[in-house]
């Protein structure tokens, strides 16, 4: 049975709206509206979306060449100096730390149920949009169809994601034409992509949605389900300075970031953890670009697991650090 997207969720003025001519797009690439016309077609053949709805919405998706111009220069380019002023800051912690005591019930719900500590939890969403206030400025429709059909290097990526957000809006009953997120196309308080939001968002106050625009409960439960999703052990390590490592093991940090190298192995290569770790653990070595030269971690399990939420050593140290600070001045407040 072909399922009809004209949703009651959708407001009438929305539906009409899409009947509006679009405004030309200038400075689109050849083929972008040929690549358009022919993901409705595959939209409609292979989730039932009405053609004629879909075709209007799409019309609307403008081309943006600032998303291109974003997505080309994203601060995990950044060395460690630079990078970690921008979120390890004293006032973002600050912040931090407010966000928890207003919230505690919910992060201490959620530890519980997911082993994911409350202060983790929190960095993650001050690093994502400093706890809402810079949850993104693009229409979702718009950077998902820039980067969809107009930027060929990670196409299918972004058209597979264009894909779950409509699917999510059908569902959640998000106004695709007004949903607005990062130039990704990262959606609410935690910056989901739409395919992490359909697959690890949850509804953790019960109320029948799944809303990380504005409900923080959602928001925290889904965060902490996304991580225990991802493997995060309660109560294990997370980094640990590395002590001993220099320019001769660069063939341990080109390992990767995921953990491989038995600490036995590191430790007999000279190289130990300003802490006491569990020997049989397996580790990943991550050289950062500091501010007074290179700087040695360990990364452990959990390490790699903030890895997942976004794929670099850069962010996921930055959430560590912050949520160290977010610790000691909540336990200070």
């Amino acid at each position: 049975m072909r399922i009809k997207l004209f949703h009651r969720s959708f407001p009438l003025w929305v539906i009409a709206g899409l009947f509006i001519a679009a405004p030309a797009l200038a400075g689109k690439p050849t083929g972008f509206d040929r690549e358009k016309e022919e993901f409705v077609q595959e939209m409609v053949d292979k989730h039932g979306f009405d053609k004629l709805w879909l075709q209007q919405l799409m019309a609307r998706a403008k081309y943006q060449q600032t998303i291109i111009d974003a997505i080309s220069r994203p601060a995990e380019g950044k060395a460690w100096r630079q990078y970690r002023p921008i979120f390890v800051t004293s006032a973002r912690a600050a912040e931090g730390a407010v966000f928890w005591r207003e919230n505690q019930a919910l992060l201490k719900r959620a530890e519980q149920k997911y082993g994911v500590p409350p202060d983790i939890i929190v960095a993650i969403i001050g690093v994502e949009t400093r706890y809402g206030r810079h949850s993104g400025k693009y229409r979702v429709m718009d950077s998902l169809s820039t980067l969809a059909f107009g930027y060929p290097k990670r196409s299918k990526f972004f058209r597979k994601q264009l894909e779950e957000f409509l699917l999510l809006s059908r569902e959640e009953g998000l106004d695709p034409l007004t949903s607005k997120g990062s130039y990704a196309g990262a959606i609410g308080k935690p910056q989901f992509i739409p395919s992490s939001y359909r697959s690890y968002a949850v509804d953790f106050d019960g109320d029948g949605q799944r809303n990380l625009l504005t409900d923080n409960a959602d928001v925290i439960g889904s965060v902490a389900a996304y991580f225990k999703r991802h493997g995060w052990r309660q109560g294990a390590p997370i980094t640990s300075r590395a002590k001993g490592a220099n320019d001769s093991h660069q063939h341990y940090v080109d390992a990767g970031m995921k953990p491989s190298i038995p600490l036995a192995e590191l430790r007999k290569a000279g190289i130990t953890g300003e802490q006491k770790l569990p020997g049989e653990s397996l580790a990943s070595l991550v050289r950062l670009e500091g501010k007074n030269g290179p700087e040695y971690w360990l990364g452990l399990k959990n390490f790699y697991v903030i890895t997942r939420y976004n794929h670099s050593n850069l962010y996921a140290m930055a959430v560590y650090q912050l949520s160290r600070e977010i610790a000691r001045q909540h336990q200070d407040g």
